[in-house]
């Protein structure tokens, strides 16, 4: 499973000091069935620990999700700033996993190698 945090998601986890131990973690929850919502169209919204706090008063994270293979953090945002999304925001969010978790491994390490998206090394990888 490669996970991936995309231009805007790296700034917004630099500037809430969301460690990617952090997001391994909704990754690995992800993975074992444990998702906290499914938007469908291979979006999904996970919880993520507040740093010396928990989940249910941390930040929500939208990620393109395909089990086994990608996970991509594409949104990021603390609860108590925004409840939910709009039907709009949702059609784009489902429409921009569709194509990200279409790309290839070649486009993906491109996509890096340019700073489109960043890496995540989780446990599992190598």
């Amino acid at each position: 499973m490669r996970v991936f945090k995309n231009a805007w998601f790296r700034k917004f986890a630099r500037k809430k000091r969301i460690s990617d131990a952090a997001l391994c973690e909704a990754v690995d929850r992800a993975e074992r069935g444990l998702i906290d919502a499914d938007l469908g169209g291979s979006v999904i919204k996970q919880r993520i620990a507040r740093l010396g706090a928990g989940r249910s008063g941390g930040y929500r994270a939208l990620i393109f999700f395909r089990a086994g293979t990608r996970a991509v953090f594409a949104f990021g945002f603390a609860k108590r700033d925004l409840d939910n999304i709009d039907e709009d925001d949702e059609r784009d969010l489902k429409a921009t996993a569709k194509l990200t978790l279409g790309l290839t491994n070649a486009d993906m390490n491109r996509l890096v190698a340019l700073g489109e998206f960043e890496e995540v090394m989780c446990h599992a990888q190598g």
